[in-house]
């Protein structure tokens, strides 16, 4: 089973090892190579299943062909790709500047969106593959200061639902985890303060953050034949914040 992986900078590793532990190959990727390789080395010792590491950036069309291809020359087939390189910049809008919305609009959209489209030729012809956006709880509910981010990540959910209907017709699933507040080194300005930590904690009926982890069982039942009648979804890991 191979798969086409995006690294996400500030995402755990531990739901990647998951998809090695079921029985995919991956290509990891990450616009830095030091992090990316000492990712891939780490993931393959652990579970024993070839992981290779590339530095590309999502927002460039020409690394997204050359991962494409990359996965394709080692592999000979992807079967699932994984969106989830992401960014947050947190500013009130009137101190946020066209740099800081573009930023984030780029990798967060713009680098699914040409994710999508390269491998997504690739699944066509084969009439067959899972395409996984890791959107966000804040593109179905607003938060202050993070207009950026939130609007990314609602375009990605419907980014997901649209190409759901475009490709249903190729037996290409298509669909979207939305994660609610986890532990992860993206929200270290909050975990790191209790003070910011305690409004989101009044907001989650489990009253913690999300380990990453805890976004195994998601990824992992999307890729598979168990979700083989699911697509056009958005599938909340968020601790019960949007069940109010």
């Amino acid at each position: 089973m191979p798969s086409l992986q995006e690294v996400a900078k500030g995402w755990g590793n531990r739901w990647r090892w998951r998809l090695t532990e079921a029985g995919a190959e991956v290509l990891i990727t990450s616009r830095h190579w030091d992090e990316v390789s000492e990712t891939a080395e780490r993931i393959q010792t652990a579970t024993g299943k070839r992981v290779l590491p590339l530095q590309s950036d999502v927002t460039n069309a020409t690394d997204v062909e050359a991962m494409k291809h990359k996965a394709l020359d080692e592999f000979g087939k992807i079967d699932i790709l994984i969106n989830n390189a992401g960014i947050n910049i947190r500013k009130p809008l009137l101190a946020l500047s066209d740099e800081d919305w573009h930023q984030v609009m780029n990798i967060n959209l713009t680098g699914p969106m040409l994710c999508a489209r390269s491998v997504g030729r690739h699944m066509v012809e084969r009439k067959s593959g899972r395409i996984i956006n890791l959107a966000s709880m804040l593109g179905a509910v607003g938060l202050a200061e993070r207009t950026p981010y939130a609007s990314s990540k609602g375009g990605l959910i419907q980014f997901t639902r649209t190409l759901a209907l475009e490709w249903a017709q190729y037996n290409i699933l298509v669909n979207a985890i939305c994660p609610g507040p986890f532990a992860t080194s993206l929200n270290r300005p909050i975990l790191e303060s209790p003070e910011k930590a305690a409004p989101f904690l009044k907001e989650i009926p489990l009253k913690r953050f999300g380990e990453p982890k805890e976004l195994k069982g998601a990824v992992i039942f999307l890729a598979s034949d168990a979700s083989s009648f699911v697509t056009g979804t958005t599938l909340f890991v968020d601790g019960g914040w949007t069940a109010h």
